[in-house]
């Protein structure tokens, strides 16, 4: 029985690792036959929606009046920046490299939880914040020397950067917003107001609905939100939050092997010493204690 129950839990981590990596280099594939905004938008609004139709029997837990500033400030830091500014900077550098900037986002979340939440830094934290910053430095030597979108690379650190402070603004609102409701509305509003900017910015008419494209929105909508948040929501009410938070350096690996092996990602020197340094600083700072706590949270945006 308890042999079972490891199996069932290890499946369901493995499959929500591989649901991770997979993203970026699929929305990369994709974002060759749709505007970058628009694809943003609508894999966010549908992925929302999905999700409102798996919580409504739980709808009395949305509280519109009281939580309204709550789902429209999230809603901005988690979707429209996060969602917005991670789509566009994949048009101008590889998944590869977006993934290592994106997943620099644990570190920042120890940083900004110190700052903001009161959160303990320790030793452990201080040596994780260290060697993800010389990391990040490293994987963006390539953009100072003009051989990489240096666009491209500031669009994925200021990625890193809302994804970070949404969750802590999560966090922060933990006590009395439900999470999984947060992330379905934010998902909506977002969506629709990144949406109506492609509309805006945009055209409709370059969208090519070709099957690549549909692939890349359905993964985007299922696998990236309601299905990603049950997979994880199951692992936590096992227990098993803590050892997700720990996996977490995984993720940039797996993409960086998938966006090398299909996509044809360079592999430089610079971004395999700048991937391994974060993800030493990701283990370092997700295994710590008290980020654990503050990992549950990060885990709901990841797409």
């Amino acid at each position: 029985m308890i042999e079972n129950s490891f199996s069932k839990s290890f499946i369901a981590l493995f499959s929500l690792i591989l649901m991770w990596g997979c993203a970026y280099p699929i929305y990369k594939i994709a974002l060759q036959y749709t505007p970058p905004l628009l694809f943003a938008g609508m894999r966010a609004s549908i992925g929302g929606l999905l999700l409102v139709v798996f919580l409504w029997t739980s709808r009395y837990k949305i509280n519109w009046r009281r939580n309204w500033k709550a789902y429209c400030t999230s809603s901005l830091l988690n979707t429209v920046f996060f969602f917005g500014l991670q789509t566009i900077g994949l048009v101008y550098i590889s998944s590869s490299l977006m993934t290592i900037l994106i997943y620099f986002q644990p570190v920042l979340v120890a940083l900004i939880a110190w700052f903001w939440l009161g959160e303990l830094m320790t030793l452990k934290k201080i040596t994780g914040l260290v060697i993800g910053f010389c990391g990040i430095i490293i994987v963006s030597m390539d953009g100072i020397s003009n051989q990489v979108s240096i666009f491209g690379i500031t669009l994925g650190l200021f990625t890193a950067f809302f994804w970070a402070f949404g969750v802590c603004y999560i966090k922060k609102t933990s006590s009395y917003v439900d999470a999984l409701w947060m992330v379905a509305l934010q998902s909506i509003i977002g969506g629709i107001i990144l949406t109506g900017f492609g509309t805006f910015f945009e055209n409709w008419t370059d969208i090519l609905f070709t099957p690549v494209y549909f692939f890349g929105l359905i993964y985007g909508s299922t696998f990236g939100i309601p299905i990603a948040l049950i997979i994880y929501y199951t692992l936590v009410n096992r227990g098993e939050a803590g050892k997700v938070s720990s996996f977490t350096f995984f993720v940039p690996i797996v993409s960086v092997l998938i966006g090398v092996l299909f996509l044809e990602d360079s592999l430089t020197y610079k971004l395999l010493i700048g991937l391994l340094l974060v993800v030493i600083s990701i283990y370092l700072v997700s295994s710590s204690g008290n980020m654990k706590n503050s990992m549950k949270n990060n885990m709901k945006l990841k797409f």
